[in-house]
């Protein structure tokens, strides 16, 4: 930062103290969290499954090559999915005002801990691409939340990044409590390749960021069309990931 950065941001401080991003107790810096809101939050860390991400309680949850059961029984399309935190309570209170409530001054924050979570996806990335929103949502929000993390992502990789590489046609209700094969089918054709991408992906690595990952079965639709487009490999990268009840409460081997 230069000197006429330091003074601004020094004279933004003593004007407006910064304060915590979710609870507002005062932090020593802009876009901190307090200790107390820090401790609520779980990183994401091993062990967990090398293709989905998704975490596991112990290491004998793990099959073949470290995978998880339904990744051994349905491979998803994308090499490889991580995620910064696990999705409870601690991350609902950055996700939800970040995604719902204009709070696009999360995206900062929550991008740093991405970049983390994910600096060996990103190492090996040629471009990244947020998964799109429908228009009717966009209008609606005004922003695509991934798109924001995506961009920053970006910046801070020096890697370039297309913001309009998918594209959303229809909208697409909950898959909420909805079957792998149902969510298949429910996202069928949702999502399509931006106008004039194709030549902008072929034979390069995409990578994939979204705010949270919950099933796969959107990150798994928008791989397999950037796939048939012609890149290279496709992985995922989340803000935040689901756990899954089955493994939530798998006995420890």
């Amino acid at each position: 930062m230069t000197t006429l950065g330091r003074l601004a941001t020094a004279f933004l401080d003593a004007l407006l103290p910064p304060v915590c991003l979710t609870c507002d107790s005062p932090v020593d810096a802009q876009g901190a969290l307090c200790a107390g809101c820090w401790r609520g939050l779980h990183l994401l860390t091993p062990p967990y499954c090398r293709r989905c991400g998704v975490p596991f309680l112990h290491a004998g949850q793990a099959g073949p090559g470290g995978d998880c059961a339904s990744c051994l029984n349905r491979p998803p399309p994308y090499d490889a999915a991580r995620a910064a935190l696990r999705y409870d309570e601690g991350a609902r209170r950055l996700i939800l005002p970040f995604k719902h409530a204009d709070r696009t001054d999360f995206a900062a924050p929550l991008a740093a801990r991405m970049a983390r979570a994910g600096a060996e996806l990103i190492v090996r990335a040629d471009v990244l691409t947020p998964v799109p929103l429908h228009w009717r949502r966009l209008a609606a929000r005004r922003y695509n939340q991934a798109a924001l993390l995506a961009r920053r992502i970006a910046a801070s990789a020096g890697k370039p990044w297309i913001p309009d590489l998918l594209r959303r046609p229809r909208p697409t209700p909950s898959l909420d409590h909805l079957r792998a094969e149902d969510r298949e089918a429910t996202l069928a054709g949702a999502f399509a390749l931006g106008r004039g991408a194709a030549p902008r992906i072929a034979g390069r690595r995409v990578l994939l960021v979204d705010d949270v990952m919950t099933s796969g079965a959107t990150a798994g639709a928008c791989a397999r069309v950037l796939l048939a487009a012609g890149a290279a490999g496709v992985d995922v990268l989340a803000a935040a990931r689901v756990p899954d009840p089955r493994l939530e409460s798998s006995p420890r081997a």
